[in-house]
């Protein structure tokens, strides 16, 4: 019996070490390191965001995330402990003693804390306040461009903005910290260690510069303060390359507190909003007109007071009351809608949606390198009604984004060639090459032709306010009244907007601003305009023509 009783033990511990030793040796031997090893990431730093002059947009600094192990905090260090996070972390006192005095051996109290503070807390050698590394972001010119820029989560990775965007290009490789530790959970000296070093993200270099930025911001959110607008954007390209000079929305937000920031205050509405763009529209269609129905800016129409559109009566914002004989200059200087609804019907429904909608590629994506691009609403060819082709002719009951509207006018800047809209300029020091998406929409002499009747727009007509001395300005405004819920336009709701570059004959700027939700006019827009040229046009090296 004793000895059948001894083999059956004998089988027991036999069949428990198999088990252990040759069964399941993989999963013990994890189980057992969860207890004694500690693993820790060590975060890559993210690349560097430059402007187009070398001017520090976003980067990286190393930090510490602060924890606690509360099984080594002491009855008698608890208090000392709790007052010493509290004092130098600013954290709420109750919110710190539920951390301490929680289960366990690893507990976060806050993350990404400044390097000075954790060294402060350091200095206090308290036992169960423990560090680990990390890396944060930091915006050395504050709010400037967040929008475009974005913002990453507490593990560095990019949520929102360009960060998103070319997150991979930024991000790097993290890296790892492996060290053992006791029963208590204090690390052994002496113990098992291994560090395997993060490589850090590339840099990026954009096309934004910095001071041109600031002035677009600081124009924009003065203006719809005081025009009493919702909403304001301002864009501004290079239209021979389609690089971003400046790009912002207000209201903004600040990516250090990002607590205090709204969804609608991040968005960065050139991109991801729509809107009925109104007259500045025209020059598309009049473009159109000459292209492929053979006008000139000499051909004349006999332009009646009102038209009907559908089942509504257009009329022009003088309130004229007989016929005009007009040129299509005329047209677009006096901002004509019952003129364009004639140049409309010139065109012609198909050759409407073939050439202005189609061959601008309203609808379509511009190729931005920007998250959360609207493609807008237009309607396909067989939707069009009664009152479509008339209404679309002068700029509504249709709706894009304002980046696509950028993209159709760098048609007419650049001599009939449209260019892709984007923020990079360079990665890892290489230039990016943009060119592929460049695409030939209008022959040189009609792109000529419309940017000459858009000199005088701004020479003589409704643009007069954005004359810049020594300059040619060629530009077109517009009015769009907004629809209102119920269906309808609302009075005195109105996107304002205004869209011009510079010079006529050699365009090096443009520079489209919006003004969504105001009672003012395009004549809004113009004072915006003027101070972002102000600024832009020296900083680009761009001369006096006149």
């Amino acid at each position: 019996m004793l000895a059948g009783g001894f083999l059956a033990a004998s089988a027991i511990v036999l069949a428990r070490l198999s088990e252990i030793q040759v069964l399941n040796t993989d999963w013990y031997r994890e189980q057992a390191n969860a207890r004694r090893v500690s693993s820790q990431t060590l975060y890559a730093k993210r690349g560097t965001i430059y402007d187009r002059n070398g001017t520090v947009l976003v980067s990286s600094i190393e930090c510490k995330n602060v924890y606690v192990n509360p099984s080594l905090i002491k009855k008698k260090q608890r208090r000392r402990a709790i007052d010493a996070l509290v004092d130098v972390l600013g954290m709420d006192e109750d919110v710190v003693e539920d951390l301490v005095d929680r289960e366990g051996t690893f507990v976060y109290v806050k993350r990404q804390v400044d390097e000075e503070d954790a060294e402060l807390l350091a200095k206090k050698g308290i036992a169960g306040i423990e560090f680990e590394p990390a890396i944060k972001r930091v915006y050395p010119n504050g709010s400037l461009a967040s929008q475009v820029l974005g913002v990453v989560n507490v593990d560095n990775e990019g949520i929102t903005g360009l960060e998103k965007q070319y997150n991979e290009v930024l991000t790097g490789v993290n890296g790892s910290l492996m060290r053992e530790r006791a029963r208590d959970g204090s690390f052994i000296a002496g113990g098992a260690y291994e560090k395997v070093p993060a490589q850090d993200g590339m840099d990026i270099v954009l096309g934004i510069d910095a001071n041109v930025q600031r002035v677009a911001e600081d124009a924009i959110a003065e203006t719809v303060e005081r025009v009493g607008a919702a909403y304001g954007s301002v864009i501004v390209t290079d239209p021979t390359t389609g690089e971003i000079i400046a790009a912002c929305s207000y209201p903004t937000y600040d990516p250090t507190d990002l607590a205090s920031a709204s969804n609608a205050s991040m968005n960065l509405r050139v991109v991801t909003d729509v809107y009925e763009p109104g007259s500045v529209f025209k020059t598309f269609v009049s473009a159109a007109a000459i292209e492929h129905k053979g006008l000139t800016p000499n051909t004349t129409f006999d332009v009646p007071a009102e038209v009907l559109v559908g089942s509504d009566i257009v009329r022009d914002v003088d309130k004229r009351g007989a016929a005009m004989t007009m040129s299509l200059r005329e047209i677009l200087r006096r901002s004509s809608n019952t003129g364009m609804v004639l140049v409309g019907e010139k065109l012609g429904a198909d050759a409407f949606s073939e050439h202005v909608i189609d061959g601008f590629q309203f609808g379509k994506s511009t190729g931005i390198d920007f998250p959360g691009e609207s493609l807008g609403i237009i309607k396909k060819r067989s939707e069009y009604d009664g009152a479509s082709l008339g209404s679309m002719s002068f700029g509504q009951s249709l709706a894009v984004e304002p980046v696509q509207m950028v993209r159709a006018m760098s048609a007419i800047a650049n001599k009939g060639v449209m260019t892709t809209p984007h923020f990079l300029k360079t990665r890892a020091g290489e230039e990016v090459d943009w060119t592929d998406g460049e695409h030939r929409v209008l022959s040189e002499e009609t792109a000529a032709s419309v940017a000459d009747m858009m000199l005088t727009v701004v020479d003589e007509g409704t643009g007069v306010d954005a004359q810049m001395p020594g300059y040619e300005v060629s530009g077109k405004t517009g009015t769009a009244e907004r629809a209102g819920k119920d269906g309808g336009y609302e009075e005195g709701n109105n996107m304002a907007s205004f869209m011009g570059f510079v010079s006529t004959k050699d365009p090096r700027v443009l520079c489209y601003v919006t003004l969504d939700g105001t009672a003012a006019m395009s004549y809004a827009a113009t004072p915006v305009f003027r101070k972002v040229m102000e600024e832009a046009l020296p900083a680009l090296g761009i001369k006096p023509t006149r």
